[in-house]
């Protein structure tokens, strides 16, 4: 059974950084590609990093791309998203996904719980 547990988020200032965390089991982690994605209350699901499972083919949003470092640690089966520079509007509940090969780079795979994230200004 596919699980997914987020960890690291809070309360932040504007302009101050957090790395969120994505421990993965039940699958075998370094098949698959790994998102992260986010959704802010009335809004909808958004894609914002994705990185391929071996390392070699990172992507981001325009929203996020030269804030946010999405990682992999194969050996520890989690993804991490660096967010730096937050943004009030960054507020939202942040998902890890699930890619569905090796090289999905979209959100319709296996979501965890999520993690809250606040930006104030």
């Amino acid at each position: 059974q596919v699980q997914l547990v987020e960890s690291g988020g809070g309360l932040a200032q504007r302009g101050a950084s957090l790395t969120l965390s994505c421990t993965a089991s039940g699958f075998f982690f370094s098949s698959y590609a790994m998102n992260w994605g986010r959704q802010a209350p009335g809004q909808g699901f958004e894609w914002l990093a994705g990185i391929r499972a071996d390392d070699f083919d990172i992507r981001y949003s325009d929203a996020v791309k030269g804030r946010f470092v999405i990682s992999r640690d194969n050996a520890e089966s989690t993804v991490y998203l660096h967010m730096n520079n937050l943004k009030p509007e960054d507020t939202a509940r942040y998902y890890c996904v699930k890619g569905r090969t090796w090289s999905d780079f979209t959100v319709f795979g296996t979501r965890g719980q999520g993690t809250q994230v606040t930006v104030s200004s």
